[in-house]
């Protein structure tokens, strides 16, 4: 019990120092286009994280829940956030899309209008899939975010430096 307790704590505690970092990343960057990746499995605890960093920073913090249907994140971003543009956006859901290979190939391809269009960082939640198919299919938009923040990384494995196989990636065509 005592360890399950002190592992619980240590989570709370990593969780609480990814969070800060999260702040400070979106903190150094603004006013100024960046990518920020946070890599989280649990769409609960990336809720707690997001209320915590509401907590410990003061940036007007725009979140935007990607639908199923969404095709481009470029289209969706800028019909949400219209003229006034927020300190900080923070994108969700991006595993709950669909055609996501189309929709991360989308970006990759559109990188530079991101950073001609919004003065702002940019949040992308990911789980371990989903940073996987970034890597994959959009190295050149990957390379522009730092490290990775992670909030759930069992063991510190990291998913980036987990050996890629074609089949994690390139669904079958028949």
């Amino acid at each position: 019990m005592i360890s399950s307790l002190n592992n619980s704590q240590d989570g709370m505690g990593n969780t609480v120092a990814a969070t800060k970092r999260l702040a400070r990343a979106m903190m150094v960057s603004a006013g100024a286009f960046s990518l920020i990746l946070a890599s989280c499995n649990s769409s609960n605890k990336q809720q707690q994280v997001l209320n915590l960093l509401t907590e410990i920073s003061s940036a007007d913090i725009r979140e935007i829940m990607l639908s199923p249907g969404d095709d481009t994140l470029y289209t969706t971003i800028t019909s949400s956030v219209g003229v006034s543009q927020p300190d900080a956006l923070i994108i969700r859901g991006l595993e709950s899309v669909v055609d996501i290979n189309e929709l991360i190939i989308s970006t990759n391809l559109m990188r530079d209008e991101f950073r001609k269009q919004f003065h702002c960082p940019l949040v992308l939640w990911v789980n371990d899939e989903i940073l996987r198919k970034l890597i994959w299919l959009a190295p050149d938009l990957k390379d522009w975010a730092a490290s990775t923040i992670r909030f759930d990384a069992p063991n510190n494995q990291s998913v980036e430096q987990q050996p890629l196989t074609a089949f994690s990636y390139c669904p079958l065509v028949i």
